[in-house]
């Protein structure tokens, strides 16, 4: 066999009283792998047993091990009755099975059931032995890196980046199949959640069978997602970017170390992309964290996976091509020649010089309708539906003159049998840096040499003379060579080259649409049509408060389509910065239809100064001040923007309406506002009412603040799910208002429950809104904050600032270990017990790929870990916000003890890919899924780091000495 897997039970504590007349609990163990189960001894009469077990021992194939999870379920001993389940504990064998990553398993579980939640805890040994396998027909991917993080993870070189993999796996989900007896809700979790442990496992094997066939050792940027189609099945799919990585080598120079809190240095030598880089630099903060990944060339020598030592070399999917191709993304290196495919990088961070241009934003939806999975081994289905929107964004991108997407996601809404397929990115040309030396067009390569690098990427990769939508073109403000947009929208993180003017700051723009209700094909019509609508109104509402800032470009823009029995919702975030390379946007010039007289008159003078006064506020807020271009400097005069062909407004238009607007005041380039109902007025209302961020406090949805260098390791994530029931009997214009109002009013709980941390940032700001019932709207916010300012007592100010967001008992454990509570809260917060921290320091969780002001040294695999939840008695557990957040209190427990039992201390690129809640508050029930993953990783503190170095110094210094006394 080519495995064996190995697992001890040491220890139980906590565990609850499952005897009433003992108050004691006579707890055993079961520990099964496959069809093979394992039991440990009844330990009597107590709630704290101590088992240890012999180790038990499974053979098995390495495939099994990575599509299984080790489940350990631990029982209260009956005599004359069934055994009383007391919770289970599922882990996850992949970060055993890649020699990099953990060797060991071992620690304190918390014991999770779906009806209960935690129950205890179980300390646990599991270890794996591999036997060398040369088998070329075997179907594991063991030794395959699986990444969650959407940038070249840290410690680590691209050797070489092979492209896109994709793939889904479909089964029936158990919910839905209980139709011959009644149904238990124990017996229905469990089933369902060890179905989507072994899903998840088959899916991350397959993949990486994908990146072994093409060469590659890695899996970059790996986002996975559930898809719960009720009675139709279910499907659990995935994406990522297949790599060849190389660690990096783990010498710190002393001297490259430098205050993680001071601005990142221009001058600062980077590694070539063909040498070895001897170390990186110790800081990860929000500067640096990209300049310190190099690309080497591709050696074909060098053996990167155990697939291609073997002699089968046609079995590589990676596309062949006539003549050279690019060793990044496998194709033709100049833009203009003719591509075999357009890869998908679901990155959104890269190198400095990575993207030579960017196009924008491309997407596709698509509604379908959803029928019965009939054979799980066949999942053509889906497939085709995905292929049919990857090869719509390709059409958009060639569109653009760009060879590749970057910045890539997929997702889904799903309401009954109706789903909406949404995919979006970034339109982008690659650096010829990246690619093999080939014919390349001179003109191109001419282009690419003079382009300056921080504003080459803004340059328009489209042919000016044809291009494929109404633009305003204008010349480049800082080299003045080349053609640039005036707006710019993407989806990837601001590049750490990229030349900003003042902070940037987020911006949303959100919609509610009510309609028909409908079943079937007619539902499916009737939201086909409202879609390009609602998506072309957010558009237009995110460009109409870009230009209230005063601000021309968009960075990690993020559009959610959310469908509900009779509403639409749709919510659009992004971060807002000033891009010095375009221009300055023009003012929001106000065109009024409707017969003028004085009154209405005066009204749009009013109107036109309170946006005015707005925008010259926030140039002032966000320190927006352009440098003058000076004509005696820098040469020729730049040409006037050309008068916009096109004007985007807040209603539809047509071609014979452009004529009437009155464009004889104002600047000619002015943005335009047509007022043309009582709709169109109150938009304009709303947008200068839109809550401003309060002094002292920055947010964005990416993972660096523009324009923010000052970042310390003071961090803390937040997690928070809201959920609201809205009256669908209210128009469209009134749902509209309400559901900005309570997108606005969650913004406003989170700045005055940090007030007391004031100057502090929040970075990573993900709003995630779905309509789980008819009439309820559900909120999900995951966002870090950073706190500027130094204090002793960070941690106190921090977790006291949220106490009505999160139970006590997860807090304890944090709370005690970093500094004396205060009066008043001690007693009862030590006197809820916490599971996730007893016996070890607490775990950082984050959802940035980087920890400010310290090192990861080691990834030591994924966490990706799903949950669910169930109560009978809401009203007693705090209602809806008590039970959704003690779950998530629970599975942040639980995620920490995972990652302490793997031997790491922090959790990277952390997200909640799912939450899923419905409530029945006539039955009093409710039940909640929860999917969080991330990055389990070890790191080091800067200030160890340094410690370090100088008692290395100081001991080298000293032996010197003494050799030369001798």
């Amino acid at each position: 066999m080519p495995g064996k897997l190995k697992a001890k039970i040491v220890a139980g504590r906590h565990l609850p009283i499952m005897d009433r007349a003992s108050d004691l609990t006579d707890a055993f163990v079961e520990v099964k792998f496959g069809n093979t189960t394992f039991k440990t001894d009844v330990y009597p009469k107590s709630l704290n047993p101590q088992w240890n077990s012999e180790w038990f021992k499974f053979e098995v194939d390495d495939e099994d091990l990575q599509d299984e999870p080790l489940q350990i379920t631990v029982l209260d001993h009956d005599t004359y009755s069934a055994n009383d389940a007391i919770g289970k504990v599922y882990i996850d064998i992949d970060p055993l099975l890649c020699s990099e990553a953990a060797t060991v398993i071992s620690g304190w579980l918390p014991i999770y059931d779906t009806i209960h939640g935690i129950r205890g805890e179980i300390n646990v040994l599991v270890k794996v032995d591999l036997f060398n396998d040369l088998n070329r027909f075997r179907q594991s991917s063991c030794g395959v890196k699986f990444f969650c993080t959407t940038s070249i993870p840290r410690c680590y070189r691209a050797v070489m980046v092979h492209g896109f993999v994709e793939e889904l796996v479909v089964n029936e989900d158990p919910e839905y199949q209980w139709i011959d007896r009644i149904r238990t809700p124990r017996a229905s979790n469990e089933a369902r959640q060890r179905l989507i442990f072994l899903m998840s496992g088959e899916l991350q094997r397959k993949i990486g069978l994908k990146v072994l066939e093409m060469g590659g050792n890695a899996v970059v940027g790996y986002l996975q997602c559930f898809d719960l189609e009720g009675e139709s099945g279910l499907v659990v799919r995935a994406i990522g970017t297949a790599c060849t990585l190389e660690k990096i080598s783990s010498t710190l120079p002393a001297t490259a170390t430098h205050p993680s809190n001071s601005s990142p240095s221009k001058d600062m030598k980077e590694p070539g992309f063909g040498e070895e880089a001897p170390g990186v630099p110790l800081s990860s903060g929000p500067p640096t964290p990209l300049r310190a990944q190099t690309f080497s060339s591709f050696s074909p020598s060098k053996s990167y996976s155990r697939q291609s030592s073997s002699s089968d070399t046609e079995l590589s999917l990676t596309p062949k091509t006539v003549g050279h191709l690019c060793h990044f993304c496998m194709v033709p290196p100049s833009p203009f020649c003719v591509f075999q495919e357009y890869p998908f990088f679901p990155l959104t961070a890269f190198p400095p010089g990575f993207l030579l241009h960017v196009g924008g934003v491309v997407s596709a939806r698509s509604v379908k309708l959803l029928d019965r999975i009939h054979n799980p081994d066949e999942p053509e289905t889906r497939d085709a539906w995905w292929e049919e929107i990857r090869q719509e964004i390709k059409s958009h991108a060639k569109a653009l003159g760009c060879q590749a997407v970057v910045g890539y996601s997929e997702s889904t809404s799903i309401c009954e049998e109706v789903c909406i397929l949404s995919a979006s990115g970034t339109a982008a040309i690659l650096s010829s840096r990246f690619m093999q030396d080939g014919p390349l067009d001179t003109e191109h390569r001419l282009f690419e040499e003079v382009v300056s690098p921080g504003c080459g990427f803004c340059h328009i990769p489209y042919d000016e003379l044809n291009i494929p939508f109404p633009a305003q073109l204008t010349y480049c403000y800082c080299c003045r060579r080349y053609k640039v947009p005036d707006v710019l929208f993407t989806t990837i993180d601001l590049p750490t080259e990229a030349n900003v003017t003042g902070k940037g700051c987020l911006i949303q723009a959100r919609l509610c649409r009510t309609k028909k209700k409908a079943q079937g094909e007619g539902n499916a019509t009737v939201i086909s049509n409202l879609l390009p609508f609602l998506e072309y109104e957010l558009h237009t509402q995110l460009m109409n408060k870009l230009k209230l800032r005063g601000m021309n470009a968009l960075f990690g823009l993020r559009i959610q389509i959310s469908i509900g029995e009779t509403m639409l919702l749709g919510l659009a975030s992004a971060t807002g910065v000033y891009l010095t390379a375009l221009p300055s946007p023009g003012g929001i010039q106000i065109a009024g239809k409707t017969p003028s007289d004085i009154t209405y008159e005066q009204h749009i003078s009013n109107m036109q100064k309170k946006i005015n006064d707005t925008i010259a506020k926030n140039k002032e807020l966000y320190e927006i001040n352009p440098p003058e271009v000076v004509e005696e400097i820098i040469g020729s005069p730049i040409p006037e923007p050309r008068q916009r062909s096109r004007l985007f407004r807040s209603q539809s238009e047509s071609s014979d309406e452009v004529s009437e607007l009155d464009l004889s005041h104002g600047k000619k380039d002015a943005f335009v506002l047509e007022i043309d109902d009582t709709d169109a007025v109150e938009d304009i209302h709303a947008l200068l009412t839109d809550f401003p961020t309060p002094a002292g406090f920055y947010s964005c949805n990416t993972e660096i603040m523009p324009g923010i260098q000052n970042w310390t390791s003071a961090i803390q994530m937040f997690t928070s799910v809201r959920v609201f029931r809205l009256n669908a009997s209210l128009t469209s214009q009134g749902l509209n208002k309400i559901f900005s109002d309570l997108c606005e009013n969650l913004l406003k709980s989170l700045y005055f429950k940090l007030r007391s941390m004031v100057p502090c940032c929040l970075c990573h700001l993900n709003f995630t809104v779905a309509i789980p019932e008819d009439e309820l709207i559900q909120f999900v916010i995951l966002l870090l904050l950073n706190n500027k300012k130094v204090s002793k007592r960070e941690g106190i100010k921090i977790c006291l600032s949220c106490l009505d967001s999160f139970p006590f008992f997860y807090l304890s454990s944090s709370m005690e270990k970093a500094s004396p509570l205060p009066e008043g809260r001690s007693r009862s917060l030590r006197s809820n017990r916490s599971y996730s921290g007893s016996s070890v320091a607490v775990v950082k969780m984050t959802p940035l790929s980087f920890i400010p002001g310290a090192k990861i040294i080691k990834y030591l695999g994924i966490i990706n870990m799903f949950f669910i939840r169930e109560t009978t008695s809401l009203r007693e557990e705090g209602g809806v916000s008590g039970f959704l957040h003690t779950f998530i209190a629970e599975v942040f427990a639980m995620v920490r003890a995972h990652v302490a039992a793997l031997g790491g201390n922090a959790v990277v690129s952390y997200s909640m890919k799912e939450c899923v809640f419905m409530e029945n508050p006539n039955k009093n029930q409710a039940q909640c899924l929860i999917n969080v993953s991330g990055d389990a990783v070890i790191f080091v503190r800067e200030s160890e780091l340094e410690s370090t170095s100088v008692q290395t110094q100081s001991a080298t210094t000293h032996t010197s000495n003494g050799a030369e006394g001798t």
